[in-house]
């Protein structure tokens, strides 16, 4: 079993180190693997909004005019360059330091919970959902965009081997398939899609109403 923690520790010092040049590696990445991904996620939130693993607000810009947005990140300096890039876009946003497994928010503080790139870097998936859940009112949403483990064999085999060098890294899972992870947690699925090869899952899910 992964000691969250400790592992955290140990992704915090690589995120703090890795941010300066995230912007620039993930623009190459997102551009192969993307396409509005990002918009298509940020553009469905509604009313107070949680991102969890905000890195550098790269969905900042796609969120409606309106919503009330908090952003909760493991890394400082990943914070330090979603707080300018508000500042550009003259965006409000509450932006916290935590970890994801242990979100300093009440039970029902939410009505969106958006997190993009972002259960594929987390030590373990499963508890960062749980806590998704807890902090989402009933009937409000779960709004998803991933990296994940493809359907296809051969394009899953490459992930594999792909995994071992990128958890190194910076804690990066190819191979995930958080889904069914969703579902047991209590969610209700909306929406589904896979795309690129089954590399890359667009969720759309509901906490039910009380």
């Amino acid at each position: 079993m992964t000691d969250v923690t400790k592992e955290n520790e140990r992704l915090l010092a690589l995120w703090q180190e890795y941010a300066p040049r995230y912007d620039r590696d993930a623009g190459r990445l997102e551009k192969m693997l993307l396409d509005d991904g990002r918009a298509w996620v940020a553009g469905q939130a509604k009313g107070e909004v949680l991102e969890v693993a905000i890195g550098t607000g790269l969905n900042l810009e796609f969120y409606p005019a309106g919503v009330s947005l908090t952003g909760l990140d493991l890394s400082p300096a990943m914070l330090d360059q979603a707080r300018d890039r508000a500042a550009a876009l003259g965006r409000e946003i509450e932006l916290r330091e935590g970890q994801a497994h242990a979100m300093p928010f009440a039970d029902d503080s939410f009505d969106t919970v958006v997190c993009t790139l972002g259960l594929c870097s987390v030590p373990d998936e499963r508890p960062v959902i749980a806590e998704m859940y807890r902090v989402l009112r009933p009937g409000g949403r779960l709004l998803l965009l991933d990296h994940v483990g493809s359907h296809h064999r051969l394009v899953f085999w490459w992930q594999r081997m792909l995994e071992k060098n990128m958890l190194r890294q910076c804690g990066d899972y190819q191979t995930r398939r958080p889904l069914p992870l969703v579902q047991q947690a209590g969610f209700v699925i909306e929406h589904q899609e896979r795309r690129k090869l089954g590399v890359v899952e667009r969720v759309t899910a509901r906490k039910p109403a009380a």
